[in-house]
């Protein structure tokens, strides 16, 4: 029996070709929504509610098992690895800050793309069925330069960051308009994975301002965001941190007594830790951080118990590549910059793989889940390649040609002030100032030096000035001789109160023989991808048969005959530094530790051969060796 006559009609050729259409199309919906999550699939009505004593989500008790991963922290190309390896562990919830300083590097300039697609990290997010709490900023600490704070504020002199001064919300109101835009149509309540979003970020410890997070709280709605509100923050400042309309959350590593404070502001409301400490960071010349898995898993198994919902800090750590990473500077006499490993000795490790926290937490987690978790994804193969031999050097002062034109001024100007980068100033790297002197003596940085300055007397090395060493004895010579400081910024404080404060390079005057200096030639040098692909190319390049000067850049290739894999960077007999490969900022070296170690992303890699470029600041033994896996240095538990 044909259709025509079982249906007993005639259809023509034009209808039966609409008929298998229909029929096709129905069949790619089933397929489509059969793989999706059946929250993802039912329709949307009512999202995140904190009106009882437990979450719910469509009118059903939701914990929210959840852990942070930072998309600008790891390569675009492992993203899905990362958070196929969380769903694997039993989490339910992405969390990801966004970083304001990498979005808009300079003032109504927005980055969206690539590395930075935080829609493409939603929508991979809701793909793997995870739930997202975002967390916008514009301040997220996070470890991160300025926490996240684009440094071009620091030109207005009169600058007070994380609060209604005009001219911080006059620069907060345009990045939210473009950002805000762009997270709304992944909310819940319009088919997406974002079931709430949080207000700034530990305003608590702050506090400088009382208008400042209803005025946040505003932007946030008035743009359209509708899910639940958060807030979140640790002990030292939960009871300022909070906002009318925003459910309190609380920070911690350690059970101490912050859940009886939430059962005393929230009575009868859903409990969250925002931010269990699974690990801790480092700062350069300490010990590396580790918090006993053991531990970490019984304040979990405890937090759980009391019913209460999880976000682990970090779930995965990744890394602060370029020149991201933050500094500390909380009872301490200086800031110490943070190292470039982010692996913060977290659950999932710098370089994705499994720890002995993974595996205990996978085993508790799954008891909180009726059906048998995902099966644990592979792991990323790692090779340590031969090491390689330096080929060529060019020196700091023959770089100079591939800077932006120097400029001159009678006075210091800091970093932020300097007219380069379309008048947005210095936000990284080093700047050079030049003057000139005319005898013996002694200079005296008067702690004007932000953070570290390599001295020189015409381009021989003299010494170092820093917060700790701020005197320094130049020798005789004859005539006027140029003095230089290669000044450079190691990264601005993240947390606590000086965030203002953070100006870097020569942030006033320096005296010599008690005579303030004056009359520079200031030289940029920010090390961007096109100042690195300038240098590549270029002609200056010399034979290591002709003996390198200090600082400089060195070259040498990375042969890679088979698939890329992943490997780790190690630069004994070298002192400080930056690594490129193939034009990417791979982070700061330096010797002092505790960090030995810098991770390569395969994905990073061709095959081929591959070009390293390395800034160095004093010594090298010439050649470059790689590793399998990390070395972070002499362990030392949590504090």
């Amino acid at each position: 029996m044909d259709m025509q006559s079982g249906l007993g009609i005639r259809l023509s050729l034009k209808q039966r070709y609409l008929l298998l259409l229909i029929a096709i199309g129905l069949v790619i919906a089933y397929h489509f929504t059969r793989d999706r999550p059946e929250s993802s699939r039912m329709a949307r009505v009512e999202g995140l509610r904190a009106n009882s004593s437990q979450f719910t989500l469509e009118g059903k008790p939701l914990r929210i098992l959840g852990g942070s991963i930072h998309y600008f922290r790891v390569p675009r190309a492992y993203w899905e690895d990362r958070l196929l390896k969380m769903r694997a562990c039993g989490l339910n919830t992405l969390t990801t800050y966004v970083p304001w300083n990498l979005h808009e590097p300079e003032r109504g300039v927005f980055n969206f793309e690539d590395q930075l697609d935080l829609e493409a990290y939603l929508r991979l997010a809701a793909s793997l069925g995870l739930w997202v709490i975002l967390r916008p900023g514009p301040y997220i600490c996070a470890e991160w330069d300025l926490g996240g704070l684009p440094s071009w504020l620091l030109r207005d002199q009169n600058m007070k960051l994380r609060t209604t001064y005009p001219g911080f919300t006059q620069a907060v109101n345009p990045f939210f308009e473009k950002l805000i835009k762009k997270v709304v149509p992944y909310q819940y309540s319009k088919g997406g994975p974002i079931i709430a979003v949080q207000v700034e970020n530990e305003y608590g410890a702050y506090a400088k301002d009382t208008a400042y997070m209803p005025f946040i709280k505003e932007a946030l709605l008035s743009r359209g965001i509708t899910e639940l509100l958060l807030t979140s923050d640790s002990k030292d400042g939960r009871a300022l941190g909070g906002v009318k309309g925003a459910l309190e959350t609380i920070n911690f590593q350690k059970l101490l007594d912050e859940i009886k404070y939430l059962d005393e502001i929230q009575p009868q409301r859903p409990k969250m830790v925002m931010e269990y400490w699974s690990g801790w960071f480092d700062l350069w010349g300490d010990l590396h951080h580790v918090y006993p898995a053991e531990e970490m898993t019984r304040v979990v198994t405890e937090i759980l118990k009391l019913d209460m919902s999880i976000n682990l800090y970090m779930f995965h750590g990744g890394t602060n590549f370029g020149f991201m990473n933050g500094a500390f500077a909380v009872g301490i006499p200086a800031a110490k910059p943070m190292v470039t490993s982010y692996d913060y000795d977290a659950p999932l490790s710098e370089a994705g793989d499994y720890t002995t926290k993974y595996h205990l937490l996978r085993n508790l987690f799954s008891l909180y889940h009726t059906q048998p978790l995902p099966e644990l994804p592979p792991l990323h193969e790692r090779r340590a390649y031969h090491p390689v031999v330096i080929q060529q050097h060019v020196s700091l002062w023959d770089s100079l040609h591939f800077t932006d034109k120097p400029f001159k001024s009678e006075r210091p100007v800091n970093m932020e002030n300097l007219p380069v980068n379309n008048n947005n100033g210095q936000s990284y790297g080093y700047t050079l100032y030049e003057t000139t002197i005319t005898s013996a003596g002694t200079l005296n940085s008067k702690n004007n030096i932000k953070d570290r300055a390599l001295v020189f007397v015409d381009k021989h090395f003299i010494g170092v000035l820093d917060y700790k060493t701020q005197e320094l004895s130049l020798p005789e010579g004859k005539g006027r001789r140029t003095l230089g400081l290669l000044v450079e910024n190691c990264g601005r404080v993240n947390y606590g109160k000086t965030l203002d404060e953070q100006r870097k390079g020569l942030v006033g005057d320096i005296e010599f023989n008690k005579q303030v200096l004056r009359d520079f030639i200031i030289h940029s040098l920010s090390m961007k991808p096109g100042f690195v692909n300038r240098l590549e190319n270029s002609g200056h390049w010399m034979s290591m048969r002709q003996r390198p000067s200090f600082p400089g850049f060195f070259q040498a290739k990375l042969y890679v005959n088979t698939f890329p894999k992943d490997t780790f960077i190690k630069l004994p007999g070298w002192g400080k530094g930056v690594v490129f490969i193939n034009g990417k900022n791979l982070g700061r070296y330096w010797s002092i530790g505790p960090q030995q170690t810098l991770y390569v992303p395969g994905p990073w890699l061709h095959r081929g051969n591959n070009q390293v470029i390395v800034f160095e600041e004093q010594e090298t033994d010439g050649k470059i060796l790689f590793a399998s896996s990390p070395d972070y240095g002499m362990p030392v538990d949590v504090q």
